[in-house]
């Protein structure tokens, strides 16, 4: 992905980093106009950072999509989006991981030519411009190395493990950190460290940097915006709003959490959010056997989460938990949900939606636990499970499920061709304890005694292997 000798229109309106098209001072579009043109300009590096904002903005409404398919967040129940990450089963030939990889390398080079060139040419840079372009560049590094098992971080560059690629990423928020001017930027800043840190297992920086965000501000959230008057979309709403996509019946309380009250809404995603730093602090303490201080910071999270927004009178009625797809979901809030076999029934967590119902959802966070849940619950593992419950809830719609299960994809076809060292992450990673064949979205309904039973508790499965190398990064 080069720059070269023309500014490509991704970074000046947001498409694709090949295009040829650019802008001219007076915006008519022009595929003759060159950098120089370009960077003297007026405004350049407003118009870059709208033009990388727009392709982040994508980027992250690609991963989420994929993402849940590829957890057991969500079926893909009909006959668009990936068709084998339900499976789950992913190729290096697959054209979704190219996307994937490509949006990495789209992010990271829209940042450093951003960064670099245009700051240097545009005197009207503010520190804010250079604040945006660097957590877009730690981002980049973020998803990679939470979602592959390696990539290049530079063009045609050699592959960098997903270690590597988090390390990468703890530099640039440093760099990010020192254009932060608000606390709740700053918060953002620490927020998305001590995530970094968690991944790689290092509990002491991550509790410090959870700390520290949690002073500057305990209840902040930050979003990327979509446009839906300009085409702006976000690609998770159309997915899940359209009913492309069926929740795991224990989390349809949270569905859908991009919904669209408007012809031309689109919902915000969240980036990150205070939530983070409790549940990684609580975690913290757990892996300390410190029952005790986890049951505090869980209940001080589940305090957060009650204070979010909820968004009511949310008319869902054309969701029928079934709309020509595959199979049929439960539709009504007389089912009652067990996390796995054995495991009691648990009402409240499938809604009403049909005439005249109309629900109420969480679209920052939201969790079906309870303080007298907490409370009642003791053991490092069933304390454990809860937490993982909490996160798969909270992050529910955001992506962020599969780093949880130690799932990791491989370099794609069209690296591998041109990258010697890539042959040696051509396979992705899926743990052996994660169930194939569509297991992890696999339940059993009886209709009459409206009882649903998922066949694969997730939660509990994470916590027996958290001494494995995949998962709970905190206790191996």
């Amino acid at each position: 992905m080069k720059t070269g000798k023309y500014i490509l229109l991704a970074a000046v309106i947001g498409l694709s980093l090949n295009s040829c098209e650019l802008l001219l001072p007076d915006d008519i579009i022009n595929p003759n106009v060159s950098d120089e043109t370009f960077l003297n300009s007026a405004n350049a590096m407003q118009a870059w950072v709208n033009g990388a904002n727009r392709s982040f903005a994508e980027a992250i409404g690609n991963y989420c999509e994929l993402m849940e398919i590829l957890s057991d967040n969500y079926y893909n129940n009909y006959s668009r989006s990936s068709q084998v990450f339900d499976i789950p089963r992913i190729l290096y030939t697959d054209t979704d991981v190219t996307s994937l990889q490509r949006h990495i390398g789209t992010l990271r080079e829209a940042a450093d030519y951003g960064i670099g060139t245009v700051a240097e040419a545009d005197a009207s840079t503010t520190r804010n411009n250079l604040f945006n372009l660097y957590y877009i560049k730690a981002f980049s590094f973020i998803l990679g190395g939470e979602y592959f098992r390696g990539l290049p971080d530079t063009e045609g560059g050699e592959i960098k493990t997903w270690n590597e690629y988090l390390h990468t990423a703890l530099a640039v928020l440093d760099s990010t950190w020192a254009y932060a001017d608000t606390d709740e930027e700053k918060a953002f800043v620490r927020t998305l460290k001590a995530r970094t840190y968690y991944r790689l297992g290092d509990k002491e920086n991550a509790v410090s940097e959870a700390l520290a965000s949690l002073a500057l501000s305990p209840d902040f959230v930050k979003q990327v915006e979509f446009d839906g008057t300009n085409g702006v979309n976000n690609p998770i709403q159309e997915a899940v709003w359209d009913t492309w996509f069926q929740p795991l019946p224990r989390l349809d309380f949270l569905d859908p959490k991009y919904f669209q009250t408007a012809a031309t809404e689109q919902r915000p995603i969240n980036l990150a959010k205070a939530e983070e730093n409790y549940l990684i602090l609580a975690e913290a303490c757990l892996a300390d056997q410190n029952e005790a201080q986890a049951k505090s910071y869980m209940q001080q999270l589940l305090a957060l989460v009650k204070s979010r927004p909820i968004q009511q009178d949310v008319n869902d009625q054309l969701e029928e938990r079934f709309n020509g797809g595959y199979k049929h979901y439960p539709d009504n809030s007389g089912y009652s949900v067990a996390a796995s076999e054995g495991e009691p029934f648990r009402t409240g967590l499938v809604l009403d939606r049909q005439a005249p119902h109309l629900i109420a959802i969480p679209y920052i966070s939201g969790t079906s636990v309870t303080e007298d849940w907490i409370d009642g619950t003791s053991g490092i593992d069933e304390l454990l499970t809860l937490l993982y419950l909490m996160r798969q809830e909270i992050f529910f719609g955001e992506g962020r499920r599969v780093a949880d299960l130690g799932i990791r994809m491989p370099v794609c076809e069209v690296e591998a061709a041109n990258t010697p060292s890539a042959a040696d992450y051509l396979e992705a990673l899926i743990p052996p304890f994660i169930p194939s064949d569509y297991g992890m979205d696999d339940f059993t309904m009886d209709e009459e005694t409206q009882q649903v039973t998922i066949t694969y508790n997730m939660n509990r499965i994470i916590v027996e292997n958290k001494s494995s190398e995949y998962v709970a990064p905190f206790f191996h």
